[in-house]
Formats: C-alpha cells, structure tokens, sequence
C-alpha cells in the first residue's frame, strides 16, 4: 500500500462545485415495452421528486455495518445476493434515510456502495437518494464521540487508497466498496509495523481531513438532502416540523450542503445552518414522531400541519430505534447495526402510496415475512 504523508492534505474532489444551483434533472426509464414517465429531480441537492409509477423502498439508519446493509437491501429486491453489489431493483426508487455513519466499522463502504447502486440504478430508470442524519452532520462539525477505531481505521485505509487514483475521487470512491476489505486485511497483518498508537493518530488526522467542511467526504455528503420529498411521501432522518416548512426545505437543503462543501464563510455569525443540524427539534435530532406518542397532544397537529403544507400524504423517519419494529408514522429505524441492537433488517416498500413492511422470519434472505399493506 502507499504509505500516507500526514504533511500533504488532499484537496476536496473535483466534483464539489464552486457555486450551488437550482437543478432539474430527469432519470430516463431503461426498460424496454414500459409507458412509465422518467423521474424529475428537482432541487441541488434533491429536495423535490416525481418518480410516476415507481417502487419505493426506504432503508432506515446501517451506521457502518455493511453486512446488514447488504443483507437489507437484498430483502428490498434491489442488490444482487450474489456478491457482485448489482442492481436489481429496476426502475425502483430507494431512499436511505440517514446516519450511514458511526458505531461500525464500514462507513466508507457502504456510502460507495449506495454511489454505486445509484449510478447502475439511473440505468434502469430507477434512482437511489440518501438524506443526511444527525450522524453525518456531526462528522462534519467534527464530532467523533461515536466513532469505531475500525472506522478510523478505514479512514486511514481511504485516504491511502485515494493516491491510487491520484485523487480521481468519481472512480476511486465508487470503487472502494468492492476493495475495502482487501486494504482491511493487509492493515490487519501491517499493525505491528505502526503500533495502536501511531494507528490511532493517523486514523484521526485521516477522519479529520476527510469530513471537515470542504473535505473529500463532507462534499460526498453535500450531494444528500436533509428533507426529500419523493412523490407525496416525506423523508427525513428526525422529523419535520411546521416551521422547518415555514422556512423551506429547499433553503434548509442548500444551507446545509454549503455549509458541509465549506462555502460558508467562517467569520460569519451564522456558519451553520442551526434550524435543520442543531437542537432537540432540528431536522436531524427531532424526536417527536418517534416516541410514544400516546402523551402528546401536539403530534397530530403538528405532523398534520407539516404533511400540509407539503401536499403529502406520509412522512419517514429514522433515528429512534423502534422495538417493535417498523411501524407508522412510518419510523423504520430497527437498529440493524451490530454497533446499535444487531436486529433483524427491515425495509419499508411503497407501492401505489400504500405501505408495508418487508422484513426476514430468520436470519436468512430466503424467508421473509410480508406485513399486510396499512
């Protein structure tokens, strides 16, 4: 492997823009004999989407376990179960909703995986959307309280890997999910040259330059939303609330994305966008919809007002574990990671604005159990 000069910082890849615009972008259907309108994405990062006719399947928070991921979204029908990483969801939409990052060791390869899938996806006719949770947004703020040393670790391994490339980060990243556990294992048999010390240290300046605003990684995560709204259906990490709508979710999802590419001046009072990443009731850390809401008189009115305003019919959200499994408003974080409960996977699949949840009997692919549409 190529050793890693901690002298030479990488400079962000060459796909994090200068200036932030509006887009409007379409998704061509590549099925042959279909009559499905292509997807309209509206929005940089995605923030409105018209996908006429399509499969949604959405995938609640993996925080670095790839193994679940995989397992997961082989369950959602749309990754190969033959170790390739295919697509196989065709003209499908999947949306994962958020804190991809921390208590696992396989963060990396799990964002180049969800790249990976996308871009096979747009082939299809489908597409794949991440939004970013309170996970993501604290990396960027350089929070790393939660981080596994086999996630710095990886970091190290990445930031190496990237000279390969000489810093063609499209190609690198997407290709990294496919490699990562080969550069895991020359690590494994390399420790003893460097010590858990200087493993430790390298491992935490290769975190630091890789999501600090600005960073490869922090602009990788500039591309996600934290508010998605795919047809009549809402999706976000926490929660949002009457006034994130009031102050717009397009405007929170470039405020947010500007801030992770490092756009935002720093001697601004104002360097982050607060409403969507800071406070108990910010879009990512918002908890209301995910507690028992038997005691709380504002839930009704305040996911009425919300879904409203957006002309939506149903709001997703992650964040909060939820024992019983997948369950409405629709909450559909099980805690699948082995670094959070090591539950069972379980997706949500909307098909024609009726949902249910898709989940495994066992711990085999095979077998699934189909909740009955609610």
């Amino acid at each position: 492997m190529v050793s890693l000069c901690l002298n030479s910082l990488p400079l962000p890849p060459s796909s994090c823009p200068k200036k932030l615009t509006e887009t409007s972008s379409s998704f061509s259907n590549g099925s042959i004999g279909t009559a499905l309108k292509p997807i309209v994405v509206n929005g940089n990062p995605p923030t409105f989407v018209s996908a006429p006719g399509r499969r949604i399947v959405a995938v609640g928070d993996l925080h670095g376990d790839l193994d679940q991921a995989r397992y997961a979204l082989e369950m959602a029908g749309v990754l190969s179960s033959d170790g390739q990483d295919l697509w196989t969801g065709e003209d499908a939409v999947l949306v994962q909703l958020g804190d991809v990052l921390d208590r696992g060791d396989d963060e990396i390869a799990i964002l180049s995986l969800l790249r990976s899938l996308g871009i096979q996806a747009k082939a299809k006719g489908g597409a794949v959307f991440q939004v970013n949770g309170n996970h993501e947004t604290m990396n960027v703020e350089g929070d790393f309280r939660y981080v596994e040393s086999g996630a710095f670790d990886e970091c190290a391994d990445f930031l190496e890997y990237l000279n390969d490339y000489e810093y063609d980060w499209d190609e690198a990243f997407v290709r990294w999910c496919g490699v990562s556990r080969i550069w895991k294992d020359e690590r494994k048999m390399s420790r003893n040259h460097w010590g858990p010390w200087n493993l430790r240290q390298k491992g935490l300046i290769a975190r630091s330059v890789l999501f600090r605003p600005g960073g490869p990684l922090a602009c990788e995560l500039a591309r996600h939303a934290v508010a998605l709204k795919v047809n009549d259906w809402i999706f976000c990490h926490g929660g949002l609330l009457p006034h994130h709508v009031a102050y717009g979710i397009e405007k929170m999802n470039k405020e947010v994305s500007q801030w992770m590419r490092g756009l935002i001046e720093e001697d601004t009072n104002r360097n982050m966008p607060f409403i969507a990443t800071k406070g108990y009731d910010s879009v990512v850390w918002n908890r209301l919809y995910s507690r028992d809401i038997s005691d709380l008189a504002d839930y009704q009115i305040n996911q009425a007002k919300t879904l409203q305003a957006l002309g939506a019919k149903a709001m997703v959200v992650g964040h909060t574990p939820q024992f019983s499994g997948a369950n409405c408003i629709w909450r559909i974080d099980v805690g699948m990671s082995s670094g959070v409960l090591n539950s069972r996977p379980e997706v949500l699949e909307i098909r024609d604005d009726k949902a249910r949840v898709i989940r495994s009997k066992r711990n085999r692919v095979s077998e699934l159990q189909m909740v009955d549409y609610l």
